[in-house]
């Protein structure tokens, strides 16, 4: 998951990660079933419950040695997966769909996030109250981001300018009229600490609202439907978990990832927990890992009408509810 720090932070978030070794449940030979998952960004918060899985054991005892390997801004795990370099991978459900849409032969297996905690941030006492406002404004956001392009066609914004991140709240904090693409769980904790109480507008809430998913590719699936039981089952054991206490999670993100500090941490923890992106709790029934047909075939239809691929294949084919439903 791509945050949008500032520069100095997801600099010494480099050099932090880049001094550790990858994380693992075991050393040596132990018999259990090695395998490696490649992770979207350095370690934080919202890959709790995979170091959760670690810490408490839970991998262990599904007979899997796991090593966690950090992401960053240039790391794309779905070619990490395809090539064989990694068993499982984080992405999200459109990103998946628009993999495989390129040929890359991978399959997502279970949710990690029911809701997208993709938006964008203004001030608290902005005139920006809904998306459909953002016309005549510019919104900062990564170029060519697909959930921007659903946002300018959904609401129609003709007048509303795109210029790029920057990786920082500074420009946020300067101008009270700065409007920035944000995850919920982390930027509004920075403008906060500067002083400034925000508003973020969740994309889910405008209909675009992704999985955030792990998956694998076919091939391993094929031949290791097992193991790929196993990894599901001890993960989503160590989200549920780790919704609950994060407290021994966080004690080896920080490790890893000495750049974060306590305080960040709870941030992000209470706001995945508030904010219900992990459980879903649809109709007050929580939903860790759980995944529908019925979304990625929605999702599947908004990308072909944004023209993200032109080419049509059964979305099916992109994920697999053999070890989910709604858990």
């Amino acid at each position: 998951m791509r945050k949008f720090f500032s520069a100095a932070v997801a600099a010494m978030i480099g050099c932090a990660v880049a001094c550790h070794s990858p994380l693992k449940t075991t050393d040596g030979d132990t018999g259990l079933t090695r395998v490696t998952l490649q992770t979207d960004w350095y370690p934080q918060p919202e890959h709790g419950g995979f170091y959760t899985a670690v810490v408490k054991g839970f991998y262990r005892d599904e007979g899997l040695d796991v090593t966690i390997v950090p992401g960053g801004p240039f790391t794309v795990a779905g070619r990490q997966v395809a090539a064989g370099a990694a068993e499982f991978g984080l992405s999200s459900s459109d990103k998946t769909l628009e993999s495989v849409a390129d040929g890359q032969p991978l399959v997502a297996v279970a949710a990690t996030m029911q809701r997208d905690p993709q938006g964008i941030m203004v001030r608290k006492d902005s005139p920006i109250r809904s998306f459909a406002d953002l016309n005549g404004h510019a919104v900062a956001v990564k170029p060519g981001s697909t959930w921007f392009a659903y946002i300018v066609k959904r609401f129609k914004l003709d007048g509303v300018r795109e210029i790029p991140a920057t990786m920082s709240v500074a420009n946020f904090v300067a101008d009270r009229d700065y409007v920035q693409q944000v995850f919920a769980t982390s930027e509004p904790f920075f403008a906060q600490k500067a002083g400034i109480e925000t508003c973020v507008l969740l994309t889910s809430d405008a209909g675009y609202n992704p999985y955030r998913v792990m998956f694998t590719s076919h091939d391993y699936l094929k031949g290791h439907p097992e193991v790929v039981g196993k990894f599901v089952r001890a993960s989503v054991r160590g989200w549920r978990e780790y919704m609950r206490d994060p407290a021994a999670a966080h004690a080896v993100i920080l490790k890893l990832n000495p750049a974060l500090n306590p305080e960040l941490m709870e941030f992000s923890w209470r706001a995945l927990k508030d904010g219900h992106f992990v459980d879903g709790t649809e109709d007050g029934t929580e939903n860790f890992g759980g995944m529908t047909a019925a979304r990625w075939s929605a999702m599947y239809q908004q990308l072909l009408d944004l023209k993200v691929f032109t080419k049509t294949f059964d979305p099916g084919t992109a994920y697999t509810l053999q070890f989910v439903g709604r858990n």
